[in-house]
């Protein structure tokens, strides 16, 4: 086979044309999630409020999917830069077993556990029953989420960045035009309220699915998804889940925080449940675009693992560090200039403007530090430490956000819940910096300098 870009190409070209298109596709979802939201506020704070309180059961479906795929993703890159090809096709093709899994695991928990996990928040029906008929939605029909997630960091892991982006774009655009006709009952639809917005997640979801999918099955690529002659191996999926696993964990560790948070923050007023609702979207455009560059950066940084080039693998995590934190602090200048503007996006009431000011202001220091954070979480995936970074999140999230939050909250208030996260971020820092260092010494310092 030809040499893999990710071995030859110069390093600043390859990052830009690797994370463009995820940069791209990710501030697209976060458009999406805003404009989702924006469209619930029109319901009042209460339908907003109950999309706020799902967050977390998207956040555990989410992270089973997008941990699953950054194992495929790790495991992919690093056999093509070794040149085990077969090993990389297995590896795609044990994928699609997974997917079903997922599936059928989510289905369950959304069909059985959804109203008592909502009463458990509220005992107000109107808001229960709109949490209830969202969650059921997404969680009962996930099997599209994993199968677009799945295939993306398949093609992702060798070096193609550009299909997933468009299937992205797709189901993303599609989700925002049938946003509104489905919640307020357009064109002769049924008014659906808050379930509408799940529908178009859903129906968006799909078509997303469908685009990847025809193109992994149709297109030449560098691995190859048959079960012709298939043989299932243990050993395959224990090397996905060597990295999936803390990945997934790492991910579903905010989940976890978020319905703690949300038990904290409903029990001062439904405002504050919408306030966090609020920045927990406007944030995603500081940080999805960070996930963009590290998408791109982290089969670059497997394949070079791989391939045992020290230079190439340090010049893209330097400038991976570079590009996130220079979105992160430009992100953090917006949200300390301009928060009452970015509320007032949402219809927010007088009492709401007041109260998020101050919560944006304080939960944005937190950029910069995350940016370094999450580039070394992605170098520590990448390399085949996924237990590292779910050790970061699991210090930054357990013994940083949760108590210091519960405790701040009884001293001062609400606005201890919003100083949390900053704390938390130079906490998750430090223990970053240290797994680096380790790291560094032990298996990237003796490693062959190579060519950039």
């Amino acid at each position: 086979m030809a040499e893999n870009k990710m071995g030859v190409m110069p390093v600043p070209k390859l990052l830009f044309q690797m994370s463009l298109p995820a940069i791209c596709s990710m501030l697209l979802q976060a458009l999406y999630n805003v404009v989702d939201s924006i469209f619930v506020s029109r319901l009042g704070e209460d339908a907003l409020a109950a999309v706020t309180l799902v967050n977390p059961m998207q956040m555990l479906l989410i992270s089973v999917g997008v941990g699953t795929g950054v194992g495929l993703n790790s495991l992919i890159s690093r056999r093509l830069g070794e040149k085990r090809f077969g090993e990389a096709d297995s590896a795609a093709t044990h994928g699609i077993l997974i997917i079903f899994f997922n599936s059928l695991v989510f289905f369950l928990i959304g069909f059985f556990t959804s109203r008592p996990f909502y009463r458990w928040y509220s005992d107000d029906p109107g808001l229960v029953d709109m949490a209830v008929s969202y969650s059921q939605i997404v969680l009962c029909i996930s099997v599209f989420l994993f199968a677009q997630t799945t295939f993306e960091k398949i093609l992702q892991g060798t070096g193609n960045m550009i299909m997933p982006m468009i299937s992205n774009m797709a189901g993303c655009i599609v989700n925002i035009i049938l946003d509104p006709i489905l919640i307020f009952g357009m064109f002769g639809m049924p008014r659906l309220g808050v379930s509408g917005a799940a529908v178009a997640t859903v129906i968006g979801q799909a078509v997303g699915a469908l685009t990847v999918t025809l193109y992994v099955f149709f297109k030449k690529l560098d691995v190859k998804i048959s079960f012709k002659g298939f043989r299932f191996s243990w050993t395959t999926i224990k090397d996905i889940y060597v990295v999936a696993l803390p990945g997934m964990i790492m991910q579903a560790i905010p989940s976890f925080v978020s319905i703690f948070l949300n038990q904290i923050l409903i029990s001062f007023s439904v405002t504050a449940v919408s306030v966090w609702g609020v920045y927990f979207r406007l944030q995603s455009f500081a940080f999805m675009p960070v996930f963009g560059v590290t998408q791109g950066a982290m089969p670059i940084m497997g394949y070079n693992y791989g391939a045992r080039n020290r230079l190439r693998l340090m010049k893209a995590l330097k400038l991976t560090v570079t590009a996130c934190g220079t979105i992160m602090l430009a992100a953090l200048i917006i949200f300390q200039l301009f928060p009452e503007q970015l509320l007032a996006v949402f219809d927010a009431s007088e009492s709401m403007i007041q109260m998020g000011v101050m919560a944006m202001r304080l939960l944005s220091i937190c950029f910069v530090p995350a940016a370094v954070g999450i580039t070394l979480s992605t170098l520590f995936q990448a390399l085949g430490h996924g237990i590292y970074s779910m050790l970061m999140t699991l210090i930054r999230q357990f013994f940083g956000i949760l108590p210091v939050a519960f405790l701040l909250s009884r001293v001062i208030g609400v606005t201890g819940v919003w100083a949390s996260y900053p704390i938390a971020e130079v906490l998750g820092l430090a223990t970053a910096t240290f797994f680096f260092i380790r790291v560094y010494r032990k298996e990237i310092k003796g490693m062959p300098d190579g060519n950039l």
